[in-house]
């Protein structure tokens, strides 16, 4: 199965991606994890990207889709992927199918999660991270059994500087700006398929694995 799987901040897709990942037995493969890896083995692409990062810059296309490229091409993915903030932009789009025509594969559908403004705003806001091992809890949807400390560890939970209302609406804004032509560019080709992700966990799954299949 190789799938995209896309949705605004605060959508789930973390969530829906732990469980498609082991639904499918596909690797999670996210821009992140990718410049991660490359710079830890120390590719070309990946001693590029490290500095762009270093001086705080964004990482150009021709890297990203680069790194993108050799990530694809390992043995892992040969059985299907689940590609995680890429792509992020219309040019994004086209160097992945041209990737994908490369090597001779073609994706079986992009997963757009979609979940109302003021639900995303609620999910956002309330998220707390914990300090020492980054387990993640929510004030609403997820609180930890003692307020501001961690169930797992015992660390102090904060609240992320994104994560903050204004933050928070402003990383909407950008992701909708993003994504509306990535949702006309998938819908054109067939391949969009548009999951309410306001629900349970587990019935989203069953929504994603129900279309896919």
């Amino acid at each position: 199965m190789r799938i995209i799987l896309m949705g605004p901040p605060g959508a789930g897709k973390g969530t829906q991606a732990e469980l498609l990942i082991e639904h499918y037995k596909i690797p999670h493969i996210s821009t992140g994890d990718m410049f991660r890896e490359a710079i830890k083995q120390e590719t070309p692409l990946g001693l590029k990207a490290k500095e762009y990062m270093d001086a705080g810059a964004l990482v150009p296309d021709e890297v990203t889709i680069g790194i993108v490229a050799d990530r694809l091409a390992q043995a892992d993915c040969s059985k299907g992927f689940l590609l995680d903030g890429f792509p992020r932009t219309a040019a994004q789009a086209d160097a992945l199918a041209k990737i994908l025509s490369d090597l001779n594969i073609s994706l079986d559908g992009v997963i757009n999660l979609e979940v109302a403004e003021k639900i995303l705003l609620e999910r956002l806001t309330g998220r707390r991270v914990c300090k020492q091992c980054a387990a993640t809890f929510h004030t609403v949807f997820n609180p930890p059994k003692i307020q501001e400390v961690c169930d797992k560890c015992g660390g102090e939970l904060f609240q992320r500087s994104d994560d903050t209302i204004e933050t928070a609406r402003n990383r909407l804004k950008v992701y909708n700006e993003q994504t509306e032509p990535l949702i006309a560019y998938y819908s054109k080709q067939g391949l969009l398929k548009s999951i309410q992700g306001d629900g349970e966990i587990s019935q989203v799954f069953r929504n994603i694995v129900e279309v896919l299949e």
